[in-house]
């Protein structure tokens, strides 16, 4: 079965990763922590260490449905170095930091849908970038069951 995949590096943001995650699996949808530091413990932005699921050189391209990559500092720096996956790809980051999206084309969205890939704007943009990847994968109607269950809507 293909999996959501939300890759981590050393310094992601917290809300970034876990918050999608969260919603996702309440979602029902099949999701996995990828670890793109070699190491299964990835530490956040906030000194959160968190277990992957798996390591991305374990990763096969064939059971991948999407692609989530969350940002903070210096994770953001980090996924950049990491195969340059936004290359030619419309993007959204943080305000300032549009400077570091080498080959992808920045848009200030607060969220970014492209392809299969999904970014948000900052920890602010969490919860929209969260619910626009579950309705694109379940649909609007379990999208707004989760929200209701987590007294958002």
């Amino acid at each position: 079965m293909k999996a959501v995949c939300i890759f981590l590096a050393e310094g992601f943001e917290e809300m970034e990763a876990m918050f999608p995650l969260d919603v996702m699996r309440r979602g029902g949808l099949n999701v996995k922590t990828v670890s793109v530091t070699g190491e299964k413990t990835v530490v956040s932005s906030h000194q959160v260490p968190i277990v992957a699921d798996m390591l991305f050189e374990d990763l096969k391209e064939e059971d991948v449905e999407m692609v989530v990559l969350p940002g903070g500092l210096p994770g953001a720096t980090n996924l950049d170095a990491h195969e340059g996956l936004l290359k030619g790809k419309k993007a959204t980051c943080y305000p300032g930091f549009d400077k570091y999206l080498e080959g992808a084309e920045y848009t200030g969205n607060m969220v970014e849908v492209v392809d299969n890939f999904i970014l948000g704007k900052g920890p602010g943009a969490a919860p929209a970038f969260a619910f626009a990847i579950l309705e694109k994968y379940a649909g609007a109607e379990k999208a707004l069951e989760v929200k209701k269950g987590m007294l958002l809507a």
